[in-house]
């Protein structure tokens, strides 16, 4: 079985293709074309920068289509540097390999392969992908039990037989796979000049590499004709974006001591907060926030106070915790604002490393984490120095799971 702890996962999102069976259109290849108001290969790629294993994201795209490409990416979340764009080959094997080669000097253990015309993956099929990878898989294909009766055509176009559709399966992507057996089953595929492999689960499998089958989603449609497009446009486009606002609040009682820690930061002053954690009432408060976002409870639902393996731990676990249910609930956070009542200590020269520091517990770009302060005039417990208070507003954007 796979510690968690070593597992570091790289993506390849293959966008070479010409899509020729979508036709021919103004806006490109079918993974440029627009769905919801945005190119299709935007939306999947919100996908992968909102997943926090994802450590290296690699794109493969069409030597002719970096203009393209470039406005897809400014469509969609920012990536930082975990993000390389290389180009494909005549053929989506060669495309992959390009990928995968860019990832081999990374310190990556597994990687996930994905069509950029899939902009429909669910995170918790991620997370069924990442469980099987901790009880020891090597390759993991998401599919779904073919459901239809499956026929045989002869050369006239006739039924020639009926095919039984026990144990039989759609594959989908992403198809993942243990990162350095995936690469030399592609290298040796390259080197052997077979080209014909369907997918890369096909390739693991010539390679003599076990591939597990994990539970996929009907959802999960692969963006081949026009008319698929459209369906997909009007499924993104049906209704109105599903944003949510959670807010939470916090105070905790200032006692004799040597400092505060607020967003992270430890502040010298002369009390400190007390609690059962480190007393991060900022962080406490906007975990409150991201749960309320999806009906997830509060932080003490999830941490109690009575449960001493909190006592004094660090509150960015809480926050962290709580991103991670968003995420799985199909969370997009969008923004991030905290807002500290506190006679002192001053917190304006701490405000852009708090911000810094948000923007890295959350996995979101600085410009959507706030920090603001205020005093309360001298009224009232925080007036009189008892204690500081927080309040937190969180917004998400969720995307629906239905089929």
């Amino acid at each position: 079985m796979l510690a968690e702890k070593t597992l570091s996962c790289g993506v390849v999102i293959v966008a070479a293709g010409r899509g020729e069976r979508a036709g021919s259109h103004a806006e490109g290849p079918k993974q440029y074309r627009r769905i919801g108001g945005r190119p299709v290969i935007s939306h999947t790629l919100d996908l992968f920068v909102n997943w926090q294993p994802a450590r290296r994201i690699v794109v493969v795209i069409h030597k002719d289509d970096e203009a393209l490409f470039e406005t897809a990416r400014a469509a969609a979340l920012p990536a930082g540097d975990r993000l390389t764009v290389v180009h494909g080959g005549a053929t989506r094997q060669q495309s992959v390999l390009a990928g995968l080669e860019a990832l081999a000097d990374e310190d990556i253990t597994h990687v996930l392969i994905q069509d950029a015309v899939r902009p429909f993956v669910e995170p918790a099929m991620l997370e069924r992908t990442l469980a099987a990878f901790h009880n020891g898989a090597r390759a993991v294909l998401p599919a779904v039990a073919v459901a239809d009766t499956l026929k045989r055509a002869d050369a006239n176009g006739n039924v020639a037989e009926t095919v039984s559709r026990s144990g039989l399966f759609a594959a989908q992507t992403p198809q993942s796979f243990h990162f350095a057996a995936i690469l030399e089953a592609h290298r040796r595929a390259s080197v052997s000049g077979h080209d014909d492999f369907t997918d890369d689960a096909a390739i693991a499998e010539w390679a003599g590499v076990r591939v597990h089958l994990v539970e996929g989603s009907a959802g999960n449609v692969k963006l081949t004709l026009q008319k698929d497009i459209a369906m997909a446009d009007q499924r993104l486009s049906h209704g109105l974006p599903d944003v949510r606002t959670g807010n939470g609040y916090d105070v905790h009682q200032l006692v004799e001591g040597d400092g505060v820690t607020l967003c992270g930061i430890f502040i010298p002053h002369d009390q400190k907060l007390s609690g059962h954690s480190d007393a991060d009432v900022a962080l406490h408060a906007l975990t409150d926030a991201l749960l309320a976002t999806c009906g997830a409870g509060d932080i003490g639902d999830h941490f109690p106070p009575s449960d001493m393996q909190w006592k004094g731990a660090a509150s960015r676990i809480f926050l962290e915790h709580a991103a991670a249910i968003v995420r799985k609930n199909g969370g997009t956070i969008m923004n991030a604002d905290v807002s500290l009542i506190a006679e002192a200590p001053k917190i304006g020269p701490h405000r852009e490393t708090m911000r810094k520091n948000l923007s890295d517990m959350l996995g979101i770009s600085l410009d959507r984490c706030s920090v603001k302060a205020t005093t309360n005039e001298k009224i009232g417990f925080v007036g009189r120095r008892e204690g500081i208070a927080a309040i937190a507003t969180a917004t998400v954007v969720y995307r629906g799971t239905d089929a």
